[in-house]
């Protein structure tokens, strides 16, 4: 588009010029600037508006206030997102079967392929998968699975930076997989999909990546909070499972934002408990009760594990055989072996809700109770193992509530009615399975009060989901959220660099004295270093005098703090700081001498580790972004760059104009920012008065030119491809 120059204006290009002999232009007919042409007036209008839109996005990304409204913005788009994805999968779930939810019926035909009778189960997942397959491997890969993972990696590991594209892709594959018959939740995709756009909004407005994974925590805890109708068991989830860390500022943006995506929820589906159909006045009555629920706690521990291990372990297997295919056809070629286990177990089609309903209401008898437990495990692992997109948080209650079911039918059929219904024990070991997958006691305690409106089962569930937690770690290391991280390689648990000194021990830094059994000292003394009377001298005899003889005049004495070898550097730090300006003596717990620790070794150990933790960030990075063609080479591409700027080094060699002056003295380009100097093999910040020398290198900000600047930008646009 044209811009008219004011000259050309004046000329009468874009307004006529009046002359005493042109006619005045009718009041009524104001005339316009020439098609293709601008005012400056607009161009001035245009800038104001730039300009306003960056002070907002500016004070977005800032100001704390800033933090508030996102939140809130944040909460209102996880709650729309969560309402309308249950809607999608209400709508292609009845676009497969005829009914909004499938599976509580048994054996049923669908009403739009109903000459398929119930053999349709075969052919949905197929159907779903051809589809929803080649939408993740062309769009989006970071949506195959069941998504926390992804999100708690882009937190700890990418900045809290999710590509814009995962809320789309995300939404759709996992509708059509739960639609389609995939036994998994749609709370893993709710919460990447909530991640996804609060990432989003986050990199609009250029947030600190500290404020960018606190707005990720909060999409998280939004789309939990909308899901269940349960802002505490958002809250929760945001900050135990995703952000892993509690602050003030944290908390509060978390809180209003689960607070915000309720209010929307309950607009959209009411206010009633998630289990409404649950009784309300369940309790404890026989205090002896607490030994059962222990044991419950015990056993929903192993379950939770046992889900784990199958579903990772199948995963291992399903990888190995499919081997170099196109991953885009697996989900259709497995979603056979799906069918077939729909086609035997019909209740395991899509998310269960309401054949969960049915086995807490008592419908369904023992055996098939167990069956139902053992099956959700088989199909839920099964759709992830063909590369399905769904949850396995609605597995993990599912599968909790049927063994929670099955323990307490068991118990009052031996003990009597005494222990309580078996309600009581379906519902909180619904949490004590989800604790022990996850390994996250309080969001699971939160969910099963939340969900069931029943607040006064605190303490059992606290206890069950306490003991099957601790169970679980026990047993594994990784939950089932990061053991999908750790088989990548990444440890998102691991001791970060300013934690480096709780994760190492004084045993492992020290100096050690004496030998490796810390037996024999120094000190004790030579055959030949005796008195007159042919005696060693006592501890008497080292006063200054003899001191002062053999080394030198005594200058200071105090009583030394003693440090053990079992201890980590954090509190030998401040034990050297408070009593041990040149260091400390380390004892074994026995007493013994082993060694002798000072601050450089405490520095050297932590060099170490800020070494190691770099090759950890670029593989962290790097699998962060395991979507694009080249990780390696996108990682270090500037996610805000500068523009307009390039970063330049130069050497100064022996014929160089710039050699033996100051930097003040150089004539630099017009723009260019001298920022550092090598010195050695040091860099420094560059002064005035700074002498460049021959061999030295120059760091210098300058202005990129258009040619360039276009060129890097169409080179940065190809590789984030």
């Amino acid at each position: 588009m044209a811009i008219a120059p004011a000259a050309e204006l004046g000329r009468g290009r874009g307004v006529r010029a009046l002359t005493p002999s042109s006619p005045a232009p009718s009041s009524d007919r104001p005339r316009l600037p020439p098609r293709g042409t601008v005012s400056l007036a607009a161009i001035a209008r245009g800038g104001e508006r730039l300009r306003f839109l960056r002070r907002a996005g500016s004070w977005l990304a800032e100001a704390r206030l800033g933090l508030v409204v996102m939140a809130l913005l944040v909460g209102t788009g996880a709650g729309l997102g969560a309402a309308g994805f249950r809607e999608l999968i209400y709508l292609l779930t009845w676009v497969f079967t005829g009914r909004q939810t499938f599976g509580q019926q048994g054996h049923a035909a669908s009403t739009h392929l109903a000459f398929l009778g119930i053999g349709f189960v075969v052919v949905v997942p197929v159907i779903a998968g051809l589809i929803y397959g080649p939408l993740i491997q062309r769009f989006a890969r970071e949506a195959r699975g069941h998504g926390v993972p992804e999100v708690m990696l882009a937190v700890a590991e990418n900045g809290g930076r999710i590509r814009p594209p995962v809320t789309v892709v995300k939404a759709l594959a996992s509708a059509l997989c739960i639609g389609g018959g995939g036994s998994v939740g749609r709370e893993g995709p709710i919460v990447q999909i909530g991640s996804a756009l609060a990432s989003t909004l986050g990199q609009l407005v250029n947030m600190s990546e500290r404020r960018l994974r606190v707005m990720v925590a909060c999409g998280a805890a939004g789309g939990i909070s909308a899901t269940f109708n349960a802002p505490i068991t958002g809250l929760f989830f945001g900050s135990e499972i995703v952000l892993r860390e509690l602050s003030l500022e944290a908390l509060v943006a978390t809180i209003l934002s689960a607070v915000s995506a309720d209010l929307i929820s309950r607009a959209f589906f009411g206010g009633a408990p998630f289990f409404a159909s649950v009784p309300h006045d369940l309790g404890v009555g026989n205090d002896l009760s607490y030994l059962l629920i222990a044991l419950l706690g015990l056993l929903s521990g192993l379950i939770g594990v046992a889900f784990q291990k199958v579903l990772y372990g199948g995963e291992d297997l399903a990888d190995r055989l499919w081997g170099t295919r196109p991953q885009w056809l697996r989900p259709a070629v497995g979603g056979v072996l799906l069918g077939l286990v729909l086609l035997a177990l019909p209740q395991m089609y899509g998310v269960g809700y309401p054949v969960m309903d049915r086995v807490l209401a008592g419908h369904e008898v023992l055996w098939f109770i167990v069956v139902l437990m053992l099956g959700k495990i088989l199909a839920a692992s099964l759709t992830l193992w063909i590369g399905g997109s769904g949850g396995v948080f609605a597995p993990s209650l599912f599968t909790g509530a049927a063994g929670g079911m099955a323990f307490g039918v068991i118990a009052h059929r031996l003990l009597g009615p005494a222990v309580g219904p078996p309600v009581l024990y379906g519902l909180i070991a619904m949490g004590g399975v989800f604790a022990a997958a996850a390994q996250a006691p309080l969001t699971a305690i939160a969910s099963v009060a939340e969900m069931t409106g029943n607040f006064t089962l605190s303490l059992p569930i606290m206890l069950v989901c306490g003991v099957a937690a601790q169970v679980a770690k026990r047993i594994s290391y990784g939950s089932i959220y990061t053991t999908k991280l750790l088989r990548r390689g990444i440890d998102i648990e691991r001791p970060k660099a300013i934690e480096a000194l709780r994760a190492v021990t004084v045993e492992e830094v020290m100096q050690p004295l004496g030998g490796s059994d810390g037996l024999r000292l120094f000190g004790e003394g030579r055959d030949g270093d005796r008195g007159e009377d042919g005696a060693r001298p006592g501890p008497a005899a080292a006063d200054g005098e003899r001191w002062r003889r053999v080394v030198g005049p005594v200058t200071l004495r105090r009583r030394p703090q003693a440090l053990f070898a079992d201890e980590d550097l954090e509190h030998a730090r401040r034990q050297l700081v408070l009593f041990g300006r040149d260091g400390l003596p380390v004892l074994s717990r026995d007493g013994r001498l082993r060694g002798w620790l000072t601050r450089a070794d405490i520095l050297r150990a932590l060099t170490g580790r800020l070494r190691s933790a770099e090759a950890e960030i670029e593989e962290g990075a790097a699998a962060a972004e395991f979507a694009r063609e080249d990780p390696a080479r996108a990682i270090h591409i500037p996610n805000t760059p500068l523009d307009g700027y390039e970063i330049l080094e130069l050497r100064i060699q022996a014929d160089s104009p710039a050699r033996g002056r100051r930097i003040a003295e150089v004539a630099w380009p017009p723009g260019a920012i001298v920022v550092a100097v090598t010195q050695g093999r040091e860099i420094h910040a560059a002064r005035p008065d700074l002498q460049l020398r021959e061999g030295e290198r120059v760091m210098v900000l300058a202005p990129l030119g258009d040619e360039a600047d276009e060129q890097e930008t169409e080179s940065t646009h190809a590789i984030l491809q």
